[in-house]
């Protein structure tokens, strides 16, 4: 069997408060022993994820960027094609003078800024805003005014999805897309996935197994498909310290 574990990070694999992956070091190191590929899929770009990619050893791995609009392959670096990146900033600027000025994307607001509304250091700021497969931004108009706004971009293409603070464009592709074509490019036969958000609810659900991590800081996520079968499962303990104990409890069980 050719397993294969998805992770998001924020409130999962990290803490919610000071973003360590700390408590889950002894799975971390349960997997690698066991040879078990862990493939990060987050709303980080390549350049924000591959700095932990590193921390974790996690480097001979593929990941999950901008909420699955994007896959970074091992040894591609972050400055490759951004072309569909180009194209949401291309479909914005036709889009008419009364829509526009109400959506502030990362690419409008540029490094200080963006430093500012998401509470990054400098550096930290540069690399979310190196994006190539889709553009958060701030949204500051009626309701109206942007569902008009999304069926204007979703009729060239771009899908616009609200989560927490952003609205982030995107050419549609979510975590769950992208885990289908790692999945079948690495041979898996079997999927893990992890996650506490709502953007994370496809990829969980399309999961062989998902597990939802407590979430101490944000909403509960609702009943899932696949929960009465025991398909998805939830977490006792939040973050990283759940993560680490599912992990270490699923390994256990395959090695009885």
């Amino acid at each position: 069997m050719t397993l294969i574990v998805f992770s998001d990070l924020a409130g999962t694999l990290l803490d919610h408060h000071d973003y360590s992956f700390a408590a889950a070091r002894p799975a971390l190191a349960a997997l690698r022993a066991a040879g078990v590929p862990v493939v990060l899929a987050t709303s980080k770009t390549g350049a924000e994820v591959q700095v932990l990619q590193e921390q974790m050893a996690l480097t001979d791995y593929p990941a999950i960027v901008e909420n699955g609009a994007g896959v970074i392959w091992p040894g591609t670096g972050t400055e490759e094609d951004d072309s569909a990146y180009r194209r949401i900033r291309a479909a914005l600027d036709t889009l008419d003078p009364d829509l526009r000025p109400a959506f502030r994307g990362f690419g409008d607001m540029g490094v200080d800024e963006v430093a500012e509304v998401t509470i990054l250091a400098a550096d930290d700021a540069q690399a979310a805003c190196a994006r190539q497969f889709s553009e958060p931004g701030l949204w500051d108009g009626t309701a109206a005014a942007r569902d008009a706004f999304c069926a204007a971009l979703a009729a060239q293409g771009v899908h616009a999805r609200h989560g927490g603070r952003f609205l982030t464009l995107s050419h549609g592709r979510t975590k769950a897309d992208a885990m289908a074509e790692v999945a079948q490019t690495l041979g898996a036969t079997s999927t893990i996935a992890l996650g506490d958000a709502p953007n994370d609810v496809e990829m969980l659900e399309k999961a062989d197994l998902g597990i939802i991590i407590r979430n101490d800081d944000g909403p509960t996520l609702p009943h899932l498909q696949g929960e009465d079968k025991g398909r998805i499962r939830r977490s006792d303990q939040p973050g990283p310290t759940g993560w680490n104990t599912c992990i270490l409890e699923l390994l256990r069980a395959h090695q009885d």
